[in-house]
């Protein structure tokens, strides 16, 4: 149902039935399940509306710091690094050891908290999964609290799933991965959550709940005393850093386990971060477990932080990859940095996904993933991502025949060459040509996958492609920048403005994706509400910091018969 008002819909009052013991200033506005309430209990809602308590102001400072920022880039200026904190970068320190946990990293699986994704992933032969709140999970009430009830049955091992149509039951094997879990970034509310009259950050939601009802589990069954493990994604700055470090150690002290149990790896996924990476260690050295290149965020984050810069247009999102002089000297600044600092320096995402009816298609998508994972562990990479569970024994492969038996490249490959690193280098201008089809599968991509993400699906096969959000925000602003500056497409010889053509490529897209989905669910989905959000924020004078921000508005549902009443 379509958002009214600044925060979702809200659902018509009935009588009440049922609500959630909540402590003191807490209001859940959540429909009420009895499983959610196995979840939402009073103290660990407690352990939550503390954490808000204590961070919200140095959060909201932080991301205070974000917009001052952004208006220094839109002005002129490039980030680079700090010179206040030179000292640090030139530094002797390290991070505390790896947990022997996870010392071995050389393949891990990204995917949303969904039940039986949780059980194949556990499954699929990774070193880690990855289980995300974030870029690939549409954070709906419903997506959001079953994670939640996932996670905790998957840390117990108890997990399973019937699938009726194929007449199967999953469940998880005696050996799987180690579980990550990624909260949201700082900057996404949560809006069925209201603590002191105001909503919840979700990111403390999602950590809180997941800590408070599975670290002492985690920590015997899986970490080997250490745990539970993170992601963390969309950070700026090392401040950022220092307010996860505290979180971090308040929910040790709550726990009352050691300084340093819980570990986590932080995604480089914004151009700002790349500069101050030995600085985003040194704030979370004692929770640390590396870095890792979050290179489609990073990509859009490109974008995002020179939208004042006309002199700084990307090609095709197809032609950003990893040969570009600017990824390329990203990727190993952060293994030079990491090795230096004794933890892990994690490669990218493989989005390839298995394309079953044509195998000549099917072998060309491996061999380009294969030929990507020969480039980070010959780089230094300790580790790398998939998307898809079909994917691993290939990534697997490359990564054990180059490190053989040793868990990782810590402590074999320095890369010093990269100390030579410049400003310019991590800000070099990406190489090629924008194309007719380039926009037209920005506009495809961008319309389908929020179109999915606003009926419950964050993760979604496109075009032989695993998509998220970040891969749809690189369509979204990379439009924007097009329109804004009104750029030719002149990689195929047409030599037409975007400007000229944007609303009837919208138009003939919108006319495919029916044709492709079918007129049934086409008309069952929510592809014109996306259409319009998508053609909205593209043709903005300014441009919204997050596509996910403005769409979050349209499945938040309020449900007022249930709201708590210990206000």
């Amino acid at each position: 149902m379509i958002g009214l008002g600044s925060y979702g819909y809200t659902a018509p009052s009935s009588k009440k039935i049922n609500a959630y013991d909540v402590p003191q200033g807490v209001d859940i506005r959540g429909r009420f399940d009895e499983e959610f309430a196995k979840i939402l209990t009073k103290d660990a809602l407690q352990f939550v509306a503390d954490l808000q308590r204590e961070f919200r102001n140095p959060i909201k400072y932080a991301m205070e710091c974000r917009k001052e920022a952004k208006r220094r880039y839109n002005e002129g200026a490039l980030p680079g690094f700090d010179p206040a904190t030179r000292y640090i970068r030139e530094g002797k320190w390290t991070c505390a050891p790896v947990p022997p946990a996870v010392a071995d990293r050389r393949v891990e699986i990204t995917g949303p908290v969904e039940r039986k994704m949780i059980i194949n992933a556990l499954n699929s032969g990774a070193k880690v999964f990855m289980a995300d709140f974030e870029d690939a999970l549409s954070p709906s009430w419903e997506n959001l609290m079953r994670g939640q009830i996932n996670l905790k049955d998957a840390v117990e091992g108890t997990i399973t799933f019937n699938d009726k149509t194929r007449n199967r039951v999953y469940k998880l094997n005696n050996e799987i991965a180690k579980l990550f879990v990624r909260p949201r970034g700082w900057h996404l509310p949560e809006a069925h959550i209201f603590i002191d009259g105001e909503p919840a950050t979700g990111c403390l939601v999602d950590f809180g709940l997941y800590f408070y009802h599975n670290y002492a589990t985690f920590r015997n069954t899986q970490g080997q005393g250490f745990g539970p493990f993170f992601y963390l994604p969309k950070m700026e700055n090392s401040r950022e850093a220092k307010i996860w470090n505290s979180v971090f150690e308040k929910a040790e002290k709550m726990a009352g386990i050691e300084k340093g149990s819980i570990r986590a790896t932080v995604l480089i996924e914004t151009l700002p971060a790349v500069f101050q990476m030995d600085e985003i260690l040194y704030e979370l050295r004692d929770h640390s477990v590396g870095l890792n290149c979050g290179r489609w965020d990073y990509i859009f984050s490109y974008v995002k932080t020179f939208q004042g810069h006309p002199d700084r247009l990307l090609p095709d999102r197809g032609q950003v990859g990893m040969t570009q002089h600017f990824m390329r000297s990203y990727s190993d600044l952060l293994i030079r940095t990491c090795h230096r600092r004794g933890v892990h320096a994690m490669g990218g995402m493989a989005a390839q996904i298995p394309i079953r009816d044509d195998p000549t298609a099917n072998e060309a998508a491996f061999e380009l993933v294969r030929k990507d994972k020969q480039r980070e562990v010959k780089a230094g990479h300790d580790g790398t991502w998939a998307a898809h569970p079909g994917l691993i024994k290939t990534c697997m492969e490359v990564f054990t025949n180059a490190m053989g038996n040793t868990p990782n490249q810590i402590e074999t490959v320095k890369r010093d060459d990269a100390s030579n690193l410049t400003e310019d280098d991590l800000l070099q201008r990406p190489q090629g040509v924008r194309t007719m089809e380039g926009l037209r599968l920005n506009t495809r991509v961008g319309i389908q996958y929020l179109a999915a993400w606003l009926t419950g699906s964050g993760s979604v096969p496109l075009y032989n492609l695993m998509e998220d959000a970040a891969t749809a925000e690189i369509s979204r602003v990379q439009i924007w920048q097009w329109l804004k500056y009104g750029v030719e497409l002149d990689g195929d010889g047409l030599g037409v403005r975007v400007n000229h053509v944007f609303g009837r490529v919208v138009e003939e897209e919108m006319a495919r994706i029916e044709r492709e989905v079918g007129k049934e669910k086409f008309k069952k989905g929510m592809y014109k509400e996306a259409c319009k959000i998508f053609t909205r924020q593209c043709t903005a004078s300014t441009l919204d910091d997050f596509l996910t921000l403005d769409a979050y508005n349209y499945i938040v549902i309020h449900h007022p018969n249930y709201v708590s009443s210990k206000l």
